[in-house]
C-alpha cells in the first residue's frame, strides 16, 4: 500500500477524533489537547464548522446513537498532571452552534465509549488515575465506571448529573480503550498496567457486568481481530504505557493468547491507534509521538505480518478510517491534521 497525503489545517495539539453523522453526511470531529478549539470537517477534509472555542483538554468525543450530531466529550483533562477538572459534557446542535452542557463531572477521566446491548446504551467510563499530589504521581490507580444511558439526556447538566457507578477499581495506567464485537455484542478492551481487560455489558439494566482478563502484561492501547484468517481472533498491544513495542498476541485452542509476532525496532511513545479494512484486509493504524515519529499500517499477508510506514515525523495521537480508502490523523507533534489516502 501505498499513501498519498493531503495537509487539510492546522491546530496546535490536536488529538482526539471521532466519526460523526450529521444533516445526513459523514463528518468527522478534531479536538485539541490544551487550550485550543474543537472542529467540525466533512469526511472530505472541509472545515464545517468550530464546535467549541475552549476548554481543550479533549481527550475522548463519540456520538450519541440515534441522534443527528449529538456526541459526548471529555474537556479540561490536558494530561494525568492537570485533569482534575475533568468532565464529560453533552454537546448538541443548534441552528448556529453547539449547546454545550455537564453530563458529569469526573476527575482524570481519559477514555470513556457507548456500548449497546439488547436496546441498552451503556456508557463506559476511565480514569486513567483517580488522585495526585504531585507531578508523575501514580501511587492511586484508575477505576471504570458505568452507568445506563438514557435515550433523553435532557434533563442532565452541571446541577443534575448522570450518577456513575464503579465497576472496576485499582487499574494502574489506565489508558487503552478500543471496542470489540464478541459474538455481535459489542464489548470494551481496556488496557492498564496489569494488563487487557474485556467488558460486557449486562445483558438487561441492573445486572453484573462480566469482566475477564486477556492479557497480563503491561498494555497501554490494544485492538482485537482476525488479522490473519485463521478463524481465531489476534490482539495488537502496545507496551508499556506510552510505550515503545508493538507485538500481536494469538488465540490459543484453549482460550488464552500467546505472541506470535514483535515488531522488531521500538518505536518510542506509541500513541495513535486504530483498527480498520483496507484493501480488504484488517489493517491496525498506529503511530508514535517521539523519535522518528513514524505512523505505521500493520497487516498480515501471506501468513506475514507487515509494516508500511504511512508518514514520518508526523507524531500522530489518533488516528481515524473516514472512507473506504482514507484515513485521518491528528499529528500532535506538528500541529497538523491531515488526510492520507491509499492510492494503490
Amino acid at each position: 500500500m501505498k499513501f498519498q497525503k493531503t495537509i487539510i489545517f492546522q491546530l496546535t495539539k490536536c488529538y482526539s477524533l471521532a466519526p460523526l453523522q450529521y444533516h445526513g453526511e459523514s463528518c468527522f470531529l478534531v479536538g485539541a489537547e490544551k487550550h485550543d478549539p474543537s472542529y467540525l470537517f466533512h469526511a472530505d477534509g472541509t472545515v464545517l464548522a468550530k464546535v467549541w472555542d475552549a476548554p481543550g483538554g479533549v481527550m475522548t468525543m463519540e456520538q450519541l446513537p440515534g441522534t443527528d450530531g449529538q456526541f459526548l466529550s471529555t474537556q479540561e483533562f490536558y494530561s494525568p498532571n492537570n485533569g482534575k477538572n475533568a468532565r464529560i459534557v453533552i454537546a448538541v446542535p443548534t441552528e448556529d452552534r453547539w449547546d454545550v452542557r455537564t453530563l458529569v463531572d469526573i476527575p482524570l477521566v481519559h477514555r470513556f465509549g457507548i456500548l449497546s446491548r439488547g436496546g441498552v446504551n451503556y456508557l463506559l467510563v476511565c480514569t486513567i488515575k483517580n488522585d495526585y499530589s504531585e507531578r508523575d504521581d501514580w501511587r492511586q490507580p484508575g477505576t471504570v465506571y458505568a452507568a445506563v444511558l438514557p435515550d433523553d439526556l435532557s434533563c442532565f447538566d452541571a446541577q443534575h448529573q448522570l450518577p456513575l457507578q464503579p465497576i472496576m477499581t485499582g487499574l494502574w495506567k489506565n489508558h487503552g480503550f478500543s471496542k470489540y464485537s464478541d459474538g455481535g455484542i459489542q464489548t470494551a478492551l481496556i488496557g492498564a498496567q496489569q494488563g487487557l481487560f474485556q467488558f460486557t455489558p449486562p445483558a438487561a439494566p441492573g445486572e453484573s457486568w462480566n469482566i475477564r482478563q486477556l492479557l497480563d502484561v503491561p498494555c497501554s492501547d490494544a485492538v482485537m481481530t482476525d488479522f490473519d484468517g485463521d478463524g481465531l481472533a489476534e490482539i495488537g498491544c502496545m507496551t508499556p504505557f506510552h510505550g515503545d513495542a508493538l507485538q500481536i498476541f494469538h488465540k490459543q485452542a484453549d482460550g488464552t493468547f500467546a505472541v506470535c509476532w514483535r515488531m522488531p525496532y521500538r518505536l518510542e511513545m506509541l500513541h495513535a491507534t486504530w483498527l480498520c479494512h483496507l484493501n480488504g484486509r484488517p489493517v491496525w493504524v498506529v503511530g508514535c509521538r517521539g523519535g522518528v515519529r513514524q505512523t505505521l499500517a500493520l497487516y498480515c499477508e501471506n501468513g506475514m505480518y507487515q509494516t508500511q510506514i504511512i508518514d514520518a515525523d508526523a507524531g500522530a495521537a489518533n488516528a481515524l478510517q473516514i472512507s473506504d480508502n482514507t484515513l485521518v490523523c491528528t499529528n500532535h507533534a506538528i500541529n497538523e491534521v491531515a488526510l492520507y489516502t491509499v492510492c494503490c
